[in-house]
């Protein structure tokens, strides 16, 4: 069985910065897509940024040039760096990832338990 555990979301100021990580476990044959996902109150979940296994990034226009996703496939990790945060950031965000649980197994997409992230003065 597969899981995906995040941490690192918390109370900061705007202009402040945060570290999201996610780390899978469990019965895990070969990580394909990862990425977060965002929602806030009143809002529809959205893409924030998608890391492919070789490296290839897509953001979220509203984070381009502020976040950056990076993952380390020896650990089966995916990180989230957030810098210059604004108030419109606020939201509980989630791990996802796309993983093959067993050579003769199905690609599915899995999620974490989210983490809160709130910017506010």
């Amino acid at each position: 069985q597969v899981q995906l555990v995040e941490s690192g979301g918390g109370l900061v100021k705007p202009g402040g910065s945060l570290r999201l990580s996610c780390a899978a476990s469990g019965s895990i044959f070969s990580i394909y897509t990862m990425g977060w996902y965002r929602q806030a109150p009143g809002k529809q979940r959205e893409l924030v940024a998608s890391i492919t296994r070789g490296g290839s990034t897509n953001y979220e226009d509203s984070v381009k040039g502020r976040f950056t996703i990076s993952r380390d496939n020896a650990k089966n990790t995916v990180h989230l760096q957030m810098n210059s945060l604004k108030p419109e950031d606020t939201a509980v965000y989630y791990c996802m990832s796309n993983i093959q649980p067993g050579p003769s197994k199905t690609l599915n997409s899995y999620w974490g338990q989210g983490t809160q992230v709130t910017v506010s003065s």
